[in-house]
């Protein structure tokens, strides 16, 4: 059995030369529940999307590793996805969190994902083959992924459910700019199905011999706060 500790070995976080922020939304492989998650997302008044799977490109400055980011609002919250990272040409897999405004979200799905800060691990699996090309695909689906809100099990499951990395790459990068880039490719459902607010966000991505590791802490603010001295 492939496992992605065999593919390559992990690094510090790479430096980016200004990447391209691209973020994976309904990224499921089983793609009936995608459209019955829709379908449920429609009934509260969000609305679907043009697209399926959905790429959005968000402002780069919004990456960071920080264990301290700023938020706007006390409904926010994350969610674990695994991010594939290129630098400088070499491919990376991190685990990221799509932190996000709910409130927001029910608005424009765009706009509440360039609300918040895009959380990522500060070391990464540098790839030894090309995720593109199929080269990550066979050790996929029994990566693990979880997460916890200030402690609490929030998200636990395989990328079994999500599309394979060629198939999300090859969905990212259909107008790909070149140069550095940064894909989150989805996440795994709710522990319980609701979100939960909270201050300390953590998360891991592993399998059998390594795992990849992401924490941090949000400061909320309000908007107003930004432009006190």
């Amino acid at each position: 059995m492939t496992q992605v500790g065999d593919l390559g070995r992990e690094v510090p976080f790479p430096v980016l030369v200004e990447p391209t922020l691209l973020v994976i939304g309904y990224a499921g492989r089983d793609e009936a529940s995608v459209r019955h998650h829709i379908d449920e997302l429609a009934a509260i008044g969000i609305a679907p999307p043009p697209n399926v799977p959905m790429v959005y490109e968000l402002p780069a400055e919004l990456v960071t590793t920080d264990e301290l980011v700023t938020v706007h609002g006390t409904k926010t919250s994350g969610e674990v996805e695994p991010v594939l990272v290129r630098a400088a040409g070499a491919w990376h897999l991190a685990v990221g969190s799509d932190h996000t405004d709910r409130e927001l979200e029910a608005v424009d799905v765009r706009d509440s994902k360039a609300a918040c800060p895009k959380p990522l691990s500060r070391t990464a699996i540098r790839l030894d083959r090309d995720p593109a090309t199929g080269g990550l695909d066979d050790a996929w689906d029994d990566v693990e992924v979880t997460s916890e809100v200030d402690g609490v099990d929030y998200q636990r499951g395989t990328l079994s459910a999500l599309r394979l990395p060629s198939d999300l790459i090859t969905h990212a990068t259909r107008t790909d700019p070149g140069g550095d880039l940064v894909v989150f490719g989805g996440t795994v459902p709710l522990v319980g199905g609701t979100f939960r607010y909270g201050s300390h966000f953590s998360a891991t991505l592993g399998g059998e011999g390594w795992a990849l590791r992401l924490d941090y802490t949000t400061r909320e603010t309000s908007p107003t706060d930004d432009t006190e001295s």
